[in-house]
């Protein structure tokens, strides 16, 4: 039966890639269930890509309630498959993320488009939706990097009293990038609907390859729920 569904699932990814023009190229991997109507763009955080086990889990969790989930890779990623982002291209990445918005809106999606990150990709995500809330209609947050590990006082948060886009923030109780009393106090701060969801014993990584069996669909339920 596994079996099965994995092969269904195989059938309804298929590549999606729209070459660099005035914007970024978009590259990635489309899960398109029939009828689907809403649809979200997943991204990955410094270290990783668009094949990473928890965007993958969640691209086919999302597909399984009816969303289009495309997992793409940021500019900086396409330019080198490896090693983290520069600062300089951080506004590049953010384009990027725009064109993969806009790419969806116009061949994916008939309803609703929201956005995703894991870690640096969530960051630049917020970062965007601060400057166009009508980016996307709400934004997925996986361990949101609210500053450097032992770096309290560097904090990556001066933005998101401008957030306008209700977010859900899915967190490890361990995660050193900060800790749960830290990421709420600065959702405090935040004037729009947000929700945390707190992964218990989960690191940074919010489980890596050892992702909990459950954890993707409890994710898609916080997050459709916020969304409504």
């Amino acid at each position: 039966m596994q079996d099965r569904g994995n092969q269904r699932d195989a059938r309804r990814r298929r590549a999606f890639e729209i070459p660099g023009g005035a914007a970024p190229a978009v590259r990635g991997r489309l899960h398109r269930p029939a009828a689907a109507r809403d649809a979200i763009v997943l991204t990955h955080g410094a270290g990783s890509d668009a094949t990473a086990p928890l965007l993958v889990a969640l691209a086919r969790a999302f597909a399984g309630r009816g969303v289009a989930a495309l997992r793409c890779d940021l500019p900086f990623r396409q330019a080198r498959p490896h090693g983290p982002p520069s600062p300089a291209g951080a506004a590049r990445d953010r384009a990027g993320l725009a064109a993969a918005l806009a790419a969806v809106r116009a061949d994916v999606a008939r309803g609703r488009v929201f956005l995703g990150g894991h870690s640096y990709g969530g960051r630049q995500a917020t970062l965007l939706a601060a400057d166009d809330p009508g980016c996307a209609a709400a934004l997925l947050l996986l361990s949101y990097p609210l500053h450097p590990p032992g770096r309290p006082a560097a904090a990556r948060t001066a933005h998101l009293p401008r957030l306008r886009t209700p977010a859900l923030f899915v967190h490890g109780a361990r995660d050193p990038f900060g800790a749960p009393d830290e990421l709420r106090a600065a959702l405090a701060a935040v004037p729009v609907r947000t929700a945390l969801l707190l992964v218990d014993g989960a690191g940074h990584d919010l489980g890596g390859r050892r992702l909990a069996d459950d954890l993707p669909a409890r994710i898609v339920d916080a997050f459709l729920a916020l969304a409504g």
